[in-house]
């Protein structure tokens, strides 16, 4: 049996009307498909779907289907040979198929005829088999503009859509920012064994729910996870509320997108500074050399830290370094508590 995170976490309107949809369509016992941006928790709704169905104390079974190849696909869903697959797995229960947009043309007729008939065939098997197996569907794209396209069979979008569930992107749930933040934060101090979370700051709540969110709930919880992370001391508690969040971990000097093409380095700007640059790496002589580098490097952390208070945020800033470039320039001088 495959196992989801169900805890619906969240009190904001768009959410709540998802929630009583998603009970609505659940005792229905009919195909769905849920559709949403990533980390929207398509996952969560087919996992409730199931577990508030009738079905509940049967086999819930789940595949991504983007995981696999065609040929694999269909030996796992459908069985192989002797060999029963996810649909025998489940019967009487549910199959729940993830990225259902990746299925080929192929398999999307054998799907057809297990949803219109109940009749399934197993790879290089000559018996008809029969399921009473309900099938979720997720989907990731806009699966009408597919159909339009030649991308998706036509019949099959018309079988799965019998009830769809359109997931609200986190960008519209900005009340459950907040909550969503601080229950992945406890989750994670509870991993690394850590003292009780603190909370984040009001200044970081209000940074938090001013972001697009394009990975959403997933990309916040990354996110929150981060923020544990970076801020827990040595003796695993916090100094207070955490003030400090990394949104872009990616974030450095020296990130790959912000570097030149070595023919660039060649080529004369308009005050020829950069005509006949060596871009070949450099190895310093002597340890005299390094030892006066980092020297200066934790004189310029030290007098910004005391120049803005100790607060890293804006002491990272007044150097031109992201607060993750900042920490790490921390770790590296021994600075960090």
């Amino acid at each position: 049996m495959s196992k989801f995170n169900t805890q619906p976490i969240g009190g904001s309107p768009a959410f709540l009307a998802i929630l009583d949809l998603i009970s609505h369509s659940a005792a229905l016992d009919h195909t769905v498909l849920v559709v949403g941006e990533r980390g929207t928790g398509k996952a969560m709704a087919a996992g409730r779907l199931h577990f508030l169905s009738p079905r509940w104390e049967q086999t819930f079974v789940a595949v991504n289907c983007a995981a696999y190849d065609d040929a694999a696909l269909d030996a796992y869903i459908f069985g192989e040979d002797i060999s029963a697959g996810l649909i025998e797995q489940g019967e009487d229960g549910t199959l729940f198929l993830d990225s259902i947009e990746s299925v080929s043309v192929r398999l999307q007729e054998k799907l057809l005829r297990l949803i219109e008939d109940g009749e399934f065939r197993r790879v290089r098997g000559d018996e008809t088999l029969t399921s009473n197996i309900r099938v979720i569907a997720a989907a990731g794209i806009d699966l009408p503009a597919a159909a339009r396209a030649g991308d998706f069979r036509s019949d099959l979008l018309d079988r799965l859509s019998v009830d769809v569930i359109t997931l609200p992107p986190l960008r519209r749930r900005v009340s459950d920012i907040e909550t969503l933040a601080n229950y992945f934060a406890r989750e994670r101090v509870k991993v690394v064994g850590g003292q009780s979370f603190p909370g984040f700051t009001p200044e970081v709540i209000k940074y938090l729910n001013a972001q697009d969110w394009p990975g959403n709930v997933r990309e916040l919880r990354s996110v929150a996870e981060r923020a544990v992370n970076e801020a827990m001391l040595d003796d695993n508690s916090f100094g207070g509320p955490v003030g400090e969040v990394i949104l872009d971990p990616f974030d450095a000097p020296w990130r790959l997108s912000d570097a030149l093409p070595i023919a660039e380095l060649h080529q004369e700007d308009n005050k020829g500074e950069l005509e006949n640059r060596d871009v070949s790496p450099r190895v310093s002589v002597g340890a005299g050399f390094h030892d006066r580098v980092n020297a200066f490097e934790k004189a310029m952390i030290v007098q910004a830290l005391e120049s803005h208070d100790h607060h890293q945020g804006r002491a990272a800033k007044s150097l031109n370094l992201s607060y993750h470039a900042f920490r790490g320039q921390l770790r590296k001088h021994g600075l960090r508590k």
